[in-house]
């Protein structure tokens, strides 16, 4: 998916130093964000818990804390693959860490904070253009969307849209994405902005 921009901060110390001991990362992949909650604009942090052994390997890895199942289970499923540079145990040296490491899981932390100013220029022919070889079930996710729904996730304060009320309009933006393609298609030269439903496209 060309213009997927899934983006996760993954929110742990490269250099995690404990008495004589500095953890150096090996292999350490990052969570796959659900791409469900992804699309619904369901954000959260977990943190997890988990022994470093002096071999690199990673063992009793626990969620400690998570606003999301699923977040829990892929950051669960990230950490169990972690490998860290082995270590010499002798002297006072530990045999194993405990560590913490807190995950964020955010739509597009990346995206510039002017997108919306992009969005407002943007007209159907170019979306035509981007989806020309999407099936359906896949327009939703396209950056488009995806974009759309990160601004609405990052750039408004909690005081401004509140949760619930920025998952409602994510949710009818994921409803209506299938009406504004088509509308898209019969009418290369309307702007996307006009086809939004107007709670959004106040917002932007």
């Amino acid at each position: 998916m060309r213009w997927l921009a899934c983006v996760l901060l993954l929110m742990v110390s490269m250099d995690i130093r404990a008495g004589d001991v500095l953890l150096i990362p090996e292999h350490n992949p990052k969570p796959i964000y659900p791409r469900a909650l992804y699309r619904a604009g369901i954000i959260g942090e977990v943190r997890v818990g988990f022994t470093a052994n002096a071999d690199g390997s990673v063992s009793k890895v626990n969620i400690l804390q998570s606003d999301h199942p699923e977040l829990a289970e892929a950051s669960r499923v990230a950490i169990v693959q972690w490998r860290f540079k082995p270590w010499a145990v002798e002297g006072d040296t530990l045999a194993e860490l405990d560590v913490v490491a807190p995950m964020s899981f955010r739509l597009d932390l990346d995206t510039p904070i002017h997108t919306n100013q992009w969005l407002k220029k943007l007209r159907c022919r170019d979306i035509n253009e981007a989806l020309a070889d999407f099936p359906e079930h896949a327009w939703v996710d396209t950056a488009v969307f995806d974009y759309t729904r990160a601004y609405l996730s990052n750039v408004f304060h909690i005081t401004q849209l509140p949760d619930e009320k920025r998952l409602a309009l994510i949710a009818t933006l994921n409803r209506r994405v299938p009406t504004i393609v088509r509308q898209c298609r019969r009418g290369p030269v309307l702007k996307y902005m006009s086809l939004l439903p107007k709670d959004i496209r106040e917002l932007l």
